[in-house]
């Protein structure tokens, strides 16, 4: 390459002499950028979700193709964020696709030292049994007299990106379990 093709193909070359002297359009392009093309033009859908790390609850987009997800992005219809996300909501794409990620059940014993994989059956039905037992056992009939037909031994903290339906299903259950502790940690 010689120097009179090096210097014309300076992008600070180009935009000072061509048609495009703000730099905005051909200018500023390579033929290597030029060839580049955009991670979400080959995405098959683009579903519409929440960004689950704070109560914000900011807009996103999340990229699908061939059933898996490629790229989440800000979404600008969300009259939360209008497009923008934080930097943890900005990486959220490793909470699907991380190396880091889980994806099966593990499990330590009590006073163990090491994690064990279980099914998930087992491990749903081990959620049941000590949720039936911890019922059981802290169940009251009556308190000084007084029928309350309740139980201390289960209690429900819901998460911050949870919506009023979801809530409202989550005290539904634990009402009906007879749970008096039902709490949410969203302030939006």
């Amino acid at each position: 390459m010689g120097v009179r093709t090096w210097i014309t193909s300076w992008p600070v070359y180009r935009q000072l002499t061509g048609e495009d002297p703000l730099g905005r359009g051909a200018a500023a392009k390579s033929p290597h950028s030029d060839r580049l093309t955009a991670r979400v033009d080959t995405a098959d859908e683009v579903v519409k979700s929440v960004c689950p790390y704070c109560a914000v609850g900011c807009g996103q987009n999340v990229y699908v193709q061939d059933g898996r997800v490629t790229q989440i992005e800000g979404d600008p219809d969300s009259p939360v964020s209008r497009g923008r996300l934080c930097p943890k909501g900005s990486a959220s794409l490793q909470l699907t696709t991380g190396p880091a990620r889980e994806q099966q059940v593990l499990y330590r014993r009590p006073y163990g030292t090491e994690w064990e994989r279980l099914d998930l059956d087992t491990a749903m039905d081990m959620i049941a049994d000590r949720t039936v037992a911890a019922r059981r056992s802290g169940w009251q009939w009556e308190v000084d007299g007084v029928r309350t037909r309740r139980t201390l031994g289960v209690a429900s903290l819901g998460g911050a990106t949870l919506d009023n339906e979801e809530n409202y299903l989550i005290k539904k259950l634990f009402t009906a379990l007879g749970a008096v502790q039902v709490e949410n940690q969203a302030r939006v």
